[in-house]
């Protein structure tokens, strides 16, 4: 596009009420845009935001790591200057003497199974190592301190079964969709766990 209508468009925000500085032949910054108002949050939200992205951090999943750094970037960069210090230079940190180490099998196309609400078919070790091949529901991923576990229907067993992550050795999915029964089968699953658990152990489901 031509200088003439870049300068036509920037009288244009201004006009609309965005606040921006500088003028032709040097340059221009956007200082504040009304239709994108900055994130306003507390000095506690925000040590609450960076302490939960720097935890996905260290889950051991390389995909989420990067995907967290990436999250806090994108907040931090529509904070303003005070907020925006307070998020890099936060009080609270975290770190792990003891890292999980990667799962074996493709974490991302399992996850990728949930929310497309499709079956997968997964190659299991017991615990004397041997392996069957059985068809489930992936209904969540659950990120325990030392593993991460998937909640599924089993169409094997004809139930819902918890499978350790790190004894999944292959993942394929399959064209079966069982939407949009994730959700509830997920909330039925989850009331099950919780039905003979003490209070401090409970789950909850995200957002609730």
């Amino acid at each position: 596009m031509s200088l003439r209508s870049v300068y036509r468009d920037i009288d244009g925000l201004r006009t609309a009420g965005a606040v921006i500085d500088g003028e032709r032949g040097f340059g221009y910054r956007l200082t504040e845009d009304i239709a994108l108002p900055p994130q306003m949050f507390t000095r506690l939200e925000i040590e609450a935001l960076v302490l939960g992205l720097a935890e996905v951090k260290h889950m051991g999943e390389p995909a989420l790591a990067t995907a967290a750094g990436a999250v806090l970037s994108k907040i931090t960069a529509t904070l303003p200057d005070r907020l925006q210090r307070q998020a890099l230079h936060a009080a609270s940190h975290v770190y792990r003497f003891e890292r999980r180490d990667p799962p074996v099998a493709d974490i991302g196309l399992l996850r990728e199974a949930c929310w497309q609400e499709r079956a997968v078919v997964i190659g299991y070790l017991d615990a004397g190592q041997q392996r069957t091949d059985r068809q489930v529901l992936p209904l969540a991923i659950v990120y325990l301190e030392r593993m991460l576990v998937l909640l599924a229907w089993c169409c094997l067993r004809q139930d819902y079964r918890k499978f350790r992550v790190d004894r999944i050795v292959d993942i394929r999915m399959t064209e079966e969709s069982f939407r949009p029964r994730r959700v509830p089968m997920l909330r039925d699953f989850v009331a099950v766990l919780n039905a003979g658990a003490p209070e401090t152990s409970k789950m909850t489901l995200s957002g609730q």
